[in-house]
């Protein structure tokens, strides 16, 4: 075994669906200081350009049985890396591929952290205390894979996006998911109408969710790609036409007129 391999990408590599170990070694992921509920580190990629005004956060693996999302993270992120891809205007890239370690690497994967509370929920949306238990209880008849926590940003995976967002402050979030075969968008500006095969198809908001608490409420687009499969990526031509889409919308949406977010205080 090459000493050079990181604990992380073996663990990540034996869930992820079309990652090679040495493909998650080259994305040069680094550890931040946040930690999952069992104490894994969460891993972070910046691509970053210094005359870059333009930031885009790429989040995958919210749910843990969704690893299709983390390996597409993974391989835009190497296309975030090839200059045969650049914008007009620089991109400060920022890649959080596993957000949710604890629920993708269990024995079992599971949607939800290890506390049990589904990340994608547990977002401070307004109302949040009177809004998300009451949709849990009586829209998903308490659905344990969907509960949102006692209270939000309870969960320390949830928090460290939120810093994230407070502290990068970005223009544009790209939230990969899967398996619905979608393309859901929140938040102001004109949406992308397809990435790929995937055509928009908004399915409305959520008490707790990452596309309410950022695109409705703090005005950051937040594009949320539901990707066909939950077990396997689209084919790698897929992938790099669906990168390829995004590119082109934020060319024509994002630096032609770039959405500002509100100023990111505690909510």
């Amino acid at each position: 075994m090459d000493a050079s391999v990181t604990p992380e990408c073996q663990a990540l590599v034996r869930r992820l669906p079309n990652v090679t170990l040495a493909q998650c070694q080259q994305a040069g992921l680094v550890v931040s200081a946040a930690r999952s509920v069992q104490g894994r580190r969460i891993l972070v990629r910046d691509v970053p350009d210094e005359q870059a005004q333009l930031r885009v956060l790429v989040v995958g693996g919210i749910h843990g049985d969704e690893p299709s999302a983390a390996s597409v993270a993974l391989h835009w992120l190497a296309l975030a890396r090839d200059k045969a891809f650049e914008l007009p205007q620089p991109v400060h890239w920022r890649f959080i591929p596993a957000l949710n370690p604890d629920g993708l690497l269990m024995a079992q994967p599971r949607r939800t952290n290890a506390n049990g509370v589904d990340l994608n929920r547990n977002f401070p949306t307004p109302e949040w205390v009177r809004d998300a238990p009451h949709y849990w209880a009586q829209r998903t008849g308490k659905d344990p894979r969907r509960w949102p926590g006692k209270e939000p940003l309870s969960e320390p995976e949830s928090r460290y996006l939120h810093e994230e967002m407070q502290q990068f402050k970005p223009h544009l979030i790209v939230s990969l998911h899967a398996p619905y075969g979608v393309l859901d968008f929140d938040g102001p500006t004109t949406p992308p109408s397809r990435l790929g095969r995937l055509y928009l198809d908004q399915v409305g908001i959520y008490p707790g969710s990452l596309g309410h608490y950022a695109g409705v409420h703090k005005g950051m687009p937040v594009v949320t790609v539901e990707l066909a499969s939950a077990k396997t990526t689209p084919r790698d031509a897929e992938m790099r036409q669906m990168w390829v889409d995004l590119l082109r919308w934020m060319g024509e949406r994002l630096i032609a007129a770039p959405a500002r977010p509100q100023a990111t205080g505690k909510s």
